[in-house]
């Protein structure tokens, strides 16, 4: 999963690449090597305004935990404060896994609008950028997933063990930084064609504030003082914000480097499940599967694997919120299976 969908068509692969979009061959990329450079993108100079503003949105979170960390220092976190955080992180992660990623990103199932536009200010208040980057960057990691043309694989710099560390670095937030870039209009026009997204893309920066917002204002509003908003603050905004970004970016990074196989993916495609992040992420960590059938809205199909995001998911369907919903096929799933 990246900070970052597509064709609406129940396929085993989220986005066909065009033979415009393929940087280099599969035959010509042997698996281990570095990643030689991607042609097939556009290697624009990121503007500086736009490096600042996702350094802000990376690095912010913890230069404010540290800064009211150490206004707070000696005070005790409360329940409104965990409260809060637990249902923050509740609400902004359901809207990456459930919106960004398997409904905006995949088409697992078809939202009523409101629906979709709820998912995807959910989402947005999640500090990991605007709803169409975010799905475009990701359409684009399944079309060229662990080999020349993914945004963000750990693998970019080889299999040696100097070249996965520093790839394992990059995968996480490094690939962010790069002049690699993305553009909606080849892997997002779907959602480049909605005005509901266009609007809510364009006001990412507001339901950031929002975000933070929201904690000091109910702190506020229970405990009456500064100190109760703060403390809401540092737990329910930069602490929630914070561990959510790095469960997402660990999906991209962790699971494509630790964990099991159990189903067959695309050449080169080490996506792994990981199910000490299946909780955290909501059921985004059985990123095999996922990787193995794109478009299922259920990504942890085995006993006993927990997926909050399916059941939400479900729930939706029942309450007629969502409709035509991928279900995972049993037969279909078994012909995944490795021997």
């Amino acid at each position: 999963m990246a900070i970052s969908g597509q064709a609406t068509r129940r396929t085993t692969s989220t986005y066909a690449a065009t033979p415009t979009d393929r940087a280099a061959p599969a035959s010509s990329y042997d698996g281990a090597s570095p990643f030689p450079r991607d042609t097939g993108v556009a290697y624009e100079r990121t503007p500086d305004w736009q490096l600042a503003l996702t350094a802000v949105v990376v690095a912010f979170p913890f230069i404010a935990l540290l800064l009211a960390g150490w206004l707070l220092w000696g005070s005790l976190i409360g329940p409104t404060d965990v409260l809060l955080a637990v249902a923050l992180y509740t609400v902004t992660g359901l809207g990456v896994t459930v919106g960004f990623h398997r409904g905006l990103t995949h088409h697992s199932f078809t939202p009523a609008r409101p629906m979709k536009i709820a998912m995807a200010i959910a989402g947005s208040m999640s500090f990991q950028g605007d709803v169409i980057g975010w799905v475009a960057t990701h359409r684009r990691h399944h079309a060229f997933t662990d080999r020349p043309g993914d945004p963000h694989s750990p693998f970019r710099f080889g299999t040696s063990l100097a070249g996965e560390l520093r790839g394992l670095v990059h995968a996480h937030v490094g690939w962010m930084f790069t002049a690699d870039v993305t553009p909606p209009g080849r892997y997002a026009p779907d959602l480049l064609a909605d005005p509901d997204l266009r609007a809510i893309s364009r006001a990412f920066p507001w339901l950031c504030l929002l975000s933070l917002a929201i904690p000091v204002g109910v702190g506020w509003a229970i405990g009456g003082t500064w100190h109760a908003a703060l403390t809401a603050l540092l737990w329910a905004g930069l602490v929630r914000v914070a561990l959510l970004q790095h469960v997402t970016w660990s999906v991209n990074s962790l699971c494509h480097m630790i964990g099991q196989r159990p189903f067959r993916t695309r050449r080169h495609d080490r996506a792994t499940n990981l199910w000490p992040l299946a909780l955290l992420s909501f059921g985004e960590s059985w990123h095999n599967l996922h990787h193995a059938e794109p478009t299922c809205a259920r990504h942890g199909v085995d006993r006993h694997q927990i997926d909050p995001s399916a059941a939400v998911i479900r729930l939706a369907e029942h309450l007629g919120w969502v409709h035509d919903v991928h279900w995972p096929v049993p037969d279909r799933i078994e012909t995944r299976r490795r021997p």
